[in-house]
């Protein structure tokens, strides 16, 4: 077991017993906070604040002083690898990140190499050593990447993206130099998440935000090879316990029963598949993660915590689950909504682990 306070994460993510249902928020640490919002101000911009090991540690630990949560998430960005490759990376208000020089060519993606992690992103492994520091054994420490599709998405698109006609074209006319992009993403972020376990992650995750605007076929080829290729790669033992693997695929779907041939622990599921269902998709071989539809952190809390039990009830009763939205809490939330979230996991949450 992680030599922590509080294993009920750990203990979840490999399918063992618990008193009663983990739960953690993707995005936790972000702009519903105002004491984020005032630690981003002093920082200057987003990207200066993920890469200030200090000011990265205050913010990762804010919802942790707020809420009785169950594990803490580095704050970092699923965009510190392509960074680190040199490509420009910034961020434009209301329009999201972009890239001073994208990848838009068969000759960009023969010029990419593997970055040296450990020089170009060594502030993430500081703030993860300071954070993991600050909580003395309180709860698991989260480390995580995006996933090599995704980040390729932002690669050669130059950013964010509503059609994503350029990486779409690049896998039809080039999947040959497609896959070669995401071979290095891969290895690139292997040797990121492996050294994050190094600095003291208990747990990583792989957000694979956009693998759902492909077809099946080209999903697994295109995005899920990859992850496969990362979970194979990852030391999953240290210190004598394991480090659990989170993959997430927004809009997975029936997915989710290839997704778990990859060898990960768990996986996360939005809100359009219902735990149920996705138990089922799983053949419950693996734990799941989710999957509250973050609107309703918008509505009354009575709402929130039927939503709350209408989650627990479709995942059921047993071990291997994680409670968490079904993707990441949004700026405009009310925190006092996500204390009802939270207490209302904490009420009802044990009649499942009787």
């Amino acid at each position: 077991m992680v030599n922590s306070h509080n294993d009920l994460l750990i203990r979840a993510l490999l399918r063992q017993p618990v008193s009663r249902t983990p739960v953690w928020i993707m995005r936790q640490a972000g702009r519903y906070l105002p004491e984020y919002r005032a630690v981003r101000a002093k920082a200057g911009d987003f990207i200066s604040l993920c890469s200030n090991p200090e000011l990265a540690c205050e913010v990762t630990l804010q919802p942790l002083e707020r809420f009785s949560l169950d594990a803490a998430i580095v704050f970092s960005d699923i965009l510190t690898i392509p960074d680190a490759m040199g490509l420009g990376l910034y961020f434009v208000t209301g329009e999201g990140p972009k890239f001073e020089r994208p990848v838009a060519t068969d000759a960009a993606i023969r010029a990419l190499t593997v970055p040296d992690v450990m020089d170009k992103l060594g502030y993430v492994f500081e703030a993860i050593a300071l954070v993991k520091r600050e909580l003395g054994g309180k709860v698991p420490l989260i480390g995580f990447a995006g996933s090599p599709w995704t980040v390729a998405t932002y690669m050669v698109e130059g950013g964010s993206s509503r059609d994503f006609l350029k990486i779409k074209s690049l896998a039809k006319e080039n999947p040959a130099s497609l896959e070669r992009m995401l071979d290095i993403l891969a290895d690139t972020t292997t040797d990121y998440l492996n050294a994050q376990i190094v600095a003291g992650a208990d747990v990583i995750m792989l957000f694979d935000t956009w693998g759902a605007i492909l077809q099946p076929d080209d999903y697994r080829r295109f995005s899920l090879a990859a992850m496969k290729r990362i979970v194979a790669g990852l030391q999953r033992e240290k210190e004598g316990r394991t480090i659990p693997v989170i993959l997430f695929t927004k809009g997975a779907g029936q997915l989710l029963g290839d997704m778990v041939d990859t060898g990960c622990d768990a996986l996360g599921v939005d809100w359009t598949t219902s735990m149920a269902d996705a138990r089922k998709y799983t053949s419950d071989k693996v734990s799941l993660q989710g999957n509250l539809n973050p609107a309703i952190l918008r509505e009354t809390p009575a709402v929130i915590r039927q939503g709350v039990a209408t989650v627990l009830e479709s995942y059921g009763a047993g071990p291997g689950h994680i409670f968490n939205l079904g993707h990441g809490i949004t700026p405009d939330i009310d925190p006092m909504h996500l204390e009802v979230l939270v207490e209302a996991v904490h009420d009802l949450s044990p009649a499942y682990h009787a």
